[in-house]
């Protein structure tokens, strides 16, 4: 109804209870209306290039920087990335399963993975080095090996809420099991 007011929206990971740096899990939950766990949120979600014209075009009124970032234009600034599926042709359920196998910032490859790593840049220390990404590369997918460690490494409980995470994101959500995945009051987490 924002959108159709005519109200400029802007999309990223820190809203609607998202609860992850991964752009692809805010996409799915734009298209699908659904958590990563299959929670309807929203029982009709948005068309995939107006959820992706969110992230890129909208959130650049956002940060005043229209004209500059946000389409693939001439004198935008560069950049882009390579995607290991079609976002608008893949099954929706797969949308939270993306990944950039190439990552272009002005001009610049500054990720490289699968068929473009020969063109990866050397890999940044982690800063501060306490931080989790230091443990946790990446993020889960279903096709991880089960112990390499689970990509997203969550093995055990929530320190918080004490469910197990891999548990919950294979599990229907059962609101009712306090000692579940969303307990009596609700998780924060719930998007993996």
């Amino acid at each position: 109804s924002m959108l159709a007011e005519g109200v400029p929206v802007g999309a990223g990971t820190d809203a609607t209870r998202v609860a992850s740096y991964n752009p692809w899990t805010a996409l799915y939950w734009l298209v699908s209306g659904k958590t990563v766990g299959g929670t309807t949120l929203y029982p009709q979600g948005l068309p995939r290039a107006t959820a992706l014209q969110l992230f890129t075009h909208g959130s650049a009124w956002f940060s005043s920087e229209q004209g500059k970032k946000g389409q693939i234009k001439v004198g935008q600034l560069a950049d882009l990335v390579a995607l290991s599926a079609d976002f608008f042709s893949v099954e929706e359920e797969q949308i939270k399963w993306l990944e950039s196998v190439l990552t272009v910032v002005g001009g610049k490859v500054v990720h490289a993975t699968s068929e473009f790593d020969k063109l990866a840049p050397p890999t940044v220390p982690v800063m501060p080095d306490w931080s989790p990404v230091a443990l946790v590369p990446g993020h889960w997918s279903p096709t991880a090996a089960p112990l390499s460690a689970s990509i997203h490494q969550c093995i055990g409980s929530c320190a918080v809420h004490q469910h197990q995470h891999d548990r919950a994101r294979r599990s229907n959500v059962p609101v009712s099991d306090h000692q579940g995945f969303w307990g009596a009051f609700g998780c924060s987490c719930f998007a993996f």
